[in-house]
């Protein structure tokens, strides 16, 4: 058995493509071969996520898992290509490979075969993997690899990718192999004789049948897949995954608060006063605080999610949410791209390369911005408190409300545009229910860093500019202190109280930084357009905070706090009290109920994320997609934020 890191292949320039079919175990396979030196890469021009590993003079490429090389889906076009040499991962050469190591699980051979015959028919140096030998064998399945290799004209060898049982010798067989001896049908009809011929003559169930298995797993599938039922586990599932994450999230998140909030504090202490220091302290490490909070959620998610996929429960619910998913033009592949967007909607995007069909794939990006993700968090908490205070009965259902009605905008997109600019059948759901296992904590661990990087390199380095250009535009050009704030100086000066002197500062400095505010650039851009907002019940600083927040939902609290009471410090109990009771210019309370329901209705319908669009406009192949996606959202929010505020308005809101 080998537990450690795996010996490097030996032949300079061995390019070795990895084939095989969805969870037979082959990235697992490839991760304990490749171990640390794997990267996550992309094939150009296509959604296709690519595994690649460089060992000494070796490199190693993941291919998407397909059920056929010759399917008419992405995958499927990927892998014909990198076989064929004509397309490489991102920053790698093309040319056809060296050597292919086709991986088959041993617990499902007879539906395996198909796609090694496919590979056998490249005429490449061919070595074949029966991986999950263990399981297998505590199955009572027994293979024989050397018929098998005599049938299939290449070296077998049995391995587990999870114990690393037979992986060492996988990598002595793949610097020595050849192209297979024996040809393979290529007719569908014929190829199907011959897998049945092959399977019957390699493989036997042994002496003692693990009956007793085989009905445990099939109460289990029942159950899992069941009309009702299935629904209500997956219901039970992903409340209790959701609840890890928000439970045990909420620790490093404060950990890296607390962080960046010290390196602000530092930074403002050693350095002087001045243009510099604002700008790293209220822009860069405000910035990338912003961002990185985020990220425990995010690496939680993923990797909660590799765990449930890797036990085989992934695949029983997406065949139960296909079901539910279908009237709106989804399939079941939708499910996790959207309830990644509940996290946040730039990896549920991302994840959205697993859709197989394209429609059913701009589908799903087009609605995974309405799920409500955790930057909306803030902005639910502030309106349903102003809505429903001391009642938290009454603000947990509203706050439910608000994800209800996401997810049903959301659905409700995917099935206009369906109808409409996607017209077409969708293509059927193929998926072949893997084998329940153990999962494979290192690889779910990987699967986590690799999501966490592209997260960060995506989203992170936007929001630190977006971040920067508003501290620019909310800190310039400046205004001088008002008559207001300097007699509240003067009268501090000649008070003989230390608390009435703390107090008159704090006024004055209020007074100013409130005026500086309205006075910004970003402040003469809210009076200009706060007639357009005007409708839904927003005056001047209530425009100020939405047009921030077009940059990053999260900011719109720290906004509205400068705005109303000249501070940013929303942790302070008194400073949300001053913004729930913050007033207009002309005296009325900014909160009214009527406008209180629009803004969330905004919140939870707007696009109000420039890094989501930029994704969108890199998984979509251009901005069109994202524009259509801008220009929608931005639609849906202003007519339903319009009728909450007439709505309530009329009934005395």
């Amino acid at each position: 058995m080998t537990t450690g890191a795996e010996p490097a292949i030996a032949h300079p320039g061995r390019t070795i493509a990895f084939v095989g079919n969805p969870n037979v175990g082959k990235t697992t396979l490839f991760n304990r071969i490749a171990g640390i030196r794997a990267k996550t890469s992309n094939f150009p021009g296509t959604t296709q996520d690519a595994r690649i590993a460089h060992l000494e003079n070796s490199t190693l490429i993941d291919l998407p898992g397909v059920y056929s090389l010759e399917l008419d889906v992405s995958e499927s076009v990927v892998c014909r290509q990198v076989l064929a040499g004509a397309l490489a991962p991102a920053g790698e050469q093309a040319h056809v490979p060296d050597a292919i190591l086709v991986v088959l699980d041993s617990t499902n051979l007879l539906r395996n075969l198909s796609i090694a015959a496919e590979a056998i028919a490249h005429r490449l140096p061919t070595v074949v993997a029966l991986n999950m030998s263990d399981l297998a064998a505590r199955r009572s399945i027994q293979i024989d690899a050397a018929h098998l290799a005599d049938c299939l004209g290449c070296t077998v060898i049995a391995c587990s990718a999870h114990t690393g049982e037979g992986v060492h010798q996988v990598t002595e067989a793949l610097t020595n192999a050849t192209v297979p001896t024996r040809s393979v049908p290529t007719e569908n009809h014929e190829l199907d004789r011959w897998v049945d011929e092959i399977y019957a003559t390699v493989a036997t169930a042994g002496t003692n049948p693990s009956d007793r298995f085989e009905r445990i797993t099939d109460r289990l599938d029942h159950a899992f897949t069941h009309p009702v039922l299935g629904v209500a586990l997956f219901t039970l599932i992903m409340t209790g995954l959701f609840w890890v994450i928000f439970r045990f999230a909420a620790i490093p998140m404060d950990m890296i608060d607390g962080l960046f909030g010290s390196l602000g504090d530092w930074v403002a202490g050693v350095m002087p006063a001045g243009a510099l220091s604002d700008l790293l302290v209220n822009g860069v490490i405000a910035g990338v605080g912003g961002t990185v909070i985020f990220l425990p959620q995010i690496c939680l998610l993923f990797f909660l999610i590799a765990l449930l996929e890797a036990t085989g429960y992934l695949a029983r619910a997406a065949f139960v949410i296909d079901r539910l998913l279908r009237p709106f033009g989804l399939s079941g592949h939708a499910f996790v791209p959207l309830l990644s967007s509940h996290a946040c909607a730039i990896p549920g995007i991302m994840a959205a390369r697993a859709v197989p069909d394209r429609r059913d794939r701009l589908a799903t990006i087009m609605a995974a911005p309405f799920m409500s993700c955790t930057a909306r968090i803030p902005v639910y908490v502030l309106l349903t408190q102003i809505l429903f205070p001391k009642q938290p009965g009454m603000q947990a259902l509203a706050f439910t409300a608000c994800y209800v009605i996401g997810a049903l905008a959301g659905l409700g997109t995917s099935l206009l545009i369906r109808r409409t600019i996607l017209r077409g059948k969708s293509r059927p759901m193929a998926l072949e229910l893997p084998s329940y296992r153990i999962p494979d904590f290192k690889a779910a661990f990987r699967l986590m860093l690799d999501r966490a990087t592209v997260f960060l390199k995506k989203a992170g380095t936007l929001i630190v500019a977006i971040s920067i250009i508003l501290w620019w535009l909310g800190a310039y050009p400046g205004s001088p202190p008002t008559q207001q704030a300097q007699d509240l100086r003067t009268q501090a000066a000649f008070s003989s109280s230390s608390t009435e002197i703390e107090n008159l500062y704090t006024q004055a400095e209020a007074i100013d930084a409130r005026n500086s505010s309205a006075n910004s650039f970003l402040g003469q851009i809210g009076s200009s357009v706060q007639p357009v907002f005007e409708p839904l019940g927003y005056d001047r600083k209530l425009t100020i905070g939405v047009l921030a927040s077009f940059a990053a939902r999260e900011v719109f609290v720290s906004t509205m706090a400068v705005q109303v009471v000249g501070s940013e410090d929303v942790d302070d109990d008194s400073v949300l009290a001053s913004i729930a009771n913050a007033k207009r210019d002309d005296g009325a309370p900014i909160f009214s109920a009527a406008t209180s329901w629009s803004l969330l209705v905004f919140y939870i319908l707007a696009s109000l994320c420039l890094p989501t669009l930029v994704v969108t406009a890199k998984e979509t192949g251009g901005w069109k997609w994202a524009m259509l996606q801008l220009g929608w959202m931005s639609f849906v929010a202003y007519v339903g934020a319009f009728a909450a505020f007439q709505i309530v308005t009329m009934v005395g809101g």
